[in-house]
Order: structure tokens, then C-alpha cells, then sequence
């Protein structure tokens, strides 16, 4: 009785040992629960937080091998396809998307270097235009009456004339009455001029009867020449009033013609314009006064130096192009309006910080370029570029003038960069700055 007694107790000890071990352990394991369930959730998230060990900057990410990106693992060793030691990829340079190379590797795949440099920059391009008359030389011939044409001097288009030349004769049936009308108060004047009558009336209708003629198209000499002959004369000589070619001709010998109808215009050639068509993204760098070159097909080998005269304020919806216009002085008459000319202009040198464009890559949504550290270190940054000149971009943010970044194997660099690393630069577009005009931004009105 008394054994079986002792037994009963031994075991009941027993039991309970286990029972307080057993919730002893639970209240170890659910000590952060408990505590967060008991206290609320700030404390339960300020225990998680104490408890919590912050990440080193500098901690090994993985290991891979700069002969073989491809190759990735957790612990170091030996690369598996060429046997080289693994190099440690830190989770800085993972976020950052800084890759390794090897000098070796870097002679493989032709990696070179080079400075953003500060220097001036002058933007050349080419515009297409073509050759036509200088309009403030061409001059219109017309008649102020009608009448018809009695003989034709100048029937060709292209003919060449000069002022005072004779263009053709005229008869008007209106022009006579005037020169009869002009004769008789001459006469009457004289008359009373001889006998000692003059009065004022009478020599206010000689002068009005002269100025008419005068307004109908007679010269001073033309109307000396009625008052010395003392007839009428039924047909007139219209001269050209310019020198130069005639480019177009309306009329021929005989004909009816009405007053103001253009009969002939003439140009002169000793002066020409190009007119060049800018595209409309080149148009900035245009301005009043710009040097220029001017060449034509029609004259390989040579070429006119000249300066920009015009900017036409429009833009050719169809072409995107707008028209400026380049005059040239043309004494040999070796420039024919209607000749294809090219245009060469070159925009202001001023001082850009620059980088070579063989070093920008393009990712859609950014413009790349990478950056050397040192030590074999890649790292892609982010640019704003402007400009292109001469295989050189001008950078309006993100590179600094010496500056070093990679020059040539730059796609090689940027696959590998893309492969190896967890950067965000190729596929996410780049956040738009939260601005005033926002709704939500700061200093907006809400």
C-alpha cells in the first residue's frame, strides 16, 4: 500500500514537471504575440520593430563571376564554366544596378572611357531650297486708259531691256481727247499772254489740262513733244520703266487692252533669294543676319557666302518646315531662278557641358549612360540631353563636367546591367515631379 502510494505520487510529480515545462516553452514562442495581443498594435509593431536587426548596406547580395554573369549563387567558390573566383555583388550595388568588370573582360568586349567635357557646341545642318526673284526688283507694266496696241517692240518673254527702252506704241481714244484738251487752253493762254488778257483762270487750265495728261501716263518730255509738234499724237510710246528681263509678257501687237491690265512684268536678276525650307525642330537656331553657305548642284565645286535676310512667321502644316530666306548678289548671272540650292547653317558656339552621344543609351523612358567608379565599377545615371552636334550631346542634367563614363561597349554594359542586377532604370518610366498645379501637391490650393 504504502509502494503503490509513493508510486501515485512519483507519477503525479511527474505530470505536473511536464505540464509547467510545456507551458513554459509556449509562453517563449508566443511571447511576441501575447505581448502585441495584451498591449494593442502599436506596441505589438513597436516590438517587431526593436526586435527587428537593420540590413548592412555593404552585405553580399550573391556571388557571380565578371566572365560570366549569368552565373549566380549565395555562397562564394570557383565560377563553374572558367573556373575564376567568384566576386562578391553587395545589396548596394544590386539597388543601384553597379556591375564588375575585369580589366581582362573589359578588353574582350572593347570597353573604353571618356570625360564630359564643357566646350562650345555649334550645331551644322542642311536645308533644301531653291532660287527665285527678289521681289522688291520686280516692276509691273500697265496703262492708267484703255486703248489698243498699234506696234509691239518686245515680244519675247526673257528679253532683255532697259529703262527708257521702248516697249510698244499705243492708241487711246482718250489720251487724244486730253492732248486736244491740252493744246486748246495752252493756245488760249498764249494767246492772251501775246495781247496782255492773261488772267489766272486761264493759267490754271493750261496747268490742269498738262497735269491730267501727266496722271494719264505722259512723261514731261511726252507732253513738251505735243506742245512743240501742236497736234495730237494718235499713237504713244510706253517705255520700260526698269532694267531687267522680261518674265512675263500678256499682251501682243493689237490687241484691246483696258486700264490697269498688267502688260508686262520684268525682273531684275543682278540680285537673287534662296529660299530654304528648315524643319521646324532646327528653326530655333536660325536667326537674322547668320552666316550661310549656299551651294548648287548646277555649280559643283563653288560655292556663295551669304547671310540670312528673312524668317517667314509660318510653318508649313504639311511639311513641318518653315521658309527662311537667304539673298545672294548675282552680277555673272550665273543664278537662275528655279535652281535647287542647299542651304548650310550652323547655329551660335556657346559653351555645353557634353558627353559623347556613342555613350547615351536609349531605355524607353530614360536616357542612360554609365558611369565609371573605379576598380572595374559600371553604374547607369540617369541624363537630360539637348542638342546633338558633331557625335556630341549637350547634357542639361545629371553629369558634371570630368565626369568619366563608358564610351564604347556601352550595350554589352547595359545587357549585362539589365541581367545582373535589380535596378530600376529598365522598366519603370521615371515619377513626373509632384508640382503646385496638382490637386494634392504641396502649396496647392486645395
Amino acid at each position: 500500500m504504502i509502494e503503490n502510494a509513493k508510486s501515485s505520487s512519483g507519477r503525479r510529480w511527474l505530470s505536473t514537471a511536464v505540464f509547467v515545462g510545456v507551458l513554459a516553452a509556449a509562453a517563449i514562442a508566443l511571447r511576441g504575440p501575447l505581448v502585441g495581443w495584451f498591449s494593442g498594435p502599436s506596441a505589438a509593431g513597436s516590438a517587431s520593430q526593436a526586435m527587428a536587426k537593420p540590413a548592412e548596406p555593404n552585405a553580399v547580395d550573391h556571388y557571380t563571376c565578371s566572365m560570366h554573369p549569368s552565373v549566380v549563387q549565395q555562397t562564394p567558390g570557383k565560377c563553374p564554366i572558367c573556373g575564376m573566383d567568384l566576386v562578391p555583388i553587395t545589396k548596394t550595388q544590386q539597388a543601384e544596378g553597379v556591375i564588375t568588370i575585369d580589366e581582362a573582360r573589359r578588353q574582350l568586349i572593347g570597353v573604353r572611357t571618356g570625360r564630359v567635357i564643357e566646350a562650345p557646341m555649334q550645331r551644322a545642318f542642311r536645308a533644301v531650297g531653291h532660287v527665285t526673284y527678289d521681289e522688291s526688283s520686280l516692276t509691273d507694266v500697265n496703262l492708267k486708259v484703255g486703248g489698243w496696241i498699234t506696234k509691239l517692240f518686245v515680244s519675247r518673254t526673257g528679253q532683255h531691256v532697259a529703262t527708257g527702252q521702248p516697249l510698244f506704241l499705243f492708241y487711246s481714244p482718250d489720251l487724244y481727247g486730253a492732248e486736244q484738251d491740252f493744246l486748246l487752253a495752252n493756245q488760249g493762254n498764249t494767246a492772251a499772254a501775246s495781247t496782255g488778257d492773261a488772267s489766272n483762270r486761264l493759267a490754271m487750265l493750261g496747268k490742269a489740262a498738262r497735269q491730267r495728261l501727266h496722271l494719264l501716263g505722259l512723261s514731261g518730255a511726252q507732253i513738251d513733244a505735243v506742245v512743240k509738234s501742236g497736234a495730237p499724237s494718235e499713237s504713244i510710246t510706253v517705255s520700260s520703266p526698269a532694267t531687267g528681263f522680261v518674265i512675263e509678257k500678256d499682251v501682243v501687237e493689237g490687241a484691246s487692252v483696258e486700264a490697269g491690265k498688267r502688260l508686262f512684268r520684268i525682273a531684275a536678276l543682278n540680285k537673287v533669294w534662296v529660299e530654304a525650307e528648315v524643319y521646324e525642330a532646327d528653326l530655333a537656331h536660325v536667326r537674322v543676319g547668320q552666316e550661310a553657305t549656299v551651294t548648287l548642284d548646277y555649280l559643283p565645286g563653288h560655292s556663295y557666302e551669304a547671310k540670312v535676310a528673312y524668317i517667314y512667321p509660318y510653318i508649313d502644316a504639311t511639311a513641318r518646315t518653315g521658309r527662311v530666306r537667304v539673298e545672294l548678289a548675282n552680277k555673272q548671272l550665273e543664278l537662275r531662278p528655279g535652281m535647287y540650292a542647299s542651304v548650310a547653317l550652323a547655329s551660335d558656339a556657346t559653351a555645353r557641358v557634353q558627353v559623347p552621344a556613342a555613350a547615351v543609351v536609349y531605355t524607353g523612358p530614360r536616357r542612360l549612360v554609365f558611369r565609371d567608379l573605379g576598380d572595374g565599377r559600371f553604374r547607369p545615371q540617369e541624363v537630360h540631353v539637348g542638342t546633338e552636334a558633331n557625335d556630341m550631346y549637350e547634357v542639361l542634367d545629371g553629369l558634371e563636367p570630368g565626369d568619366s563614363v563608358a564610351t564604347s561597349g556601352v550595350f554589352l554594359i547595359a545587357a549585362e546591367a539589365r541581367i545582373s542586377t535589380a535596378s530600376t532604370y529598365w522598366d519603370k518610366a521615371p515619377e513626373a515631379p509632384e508640382t503646385p498645379d496638382k490637386p494634392g501637391a504641396a502649396g496647392a490650393p486645395q
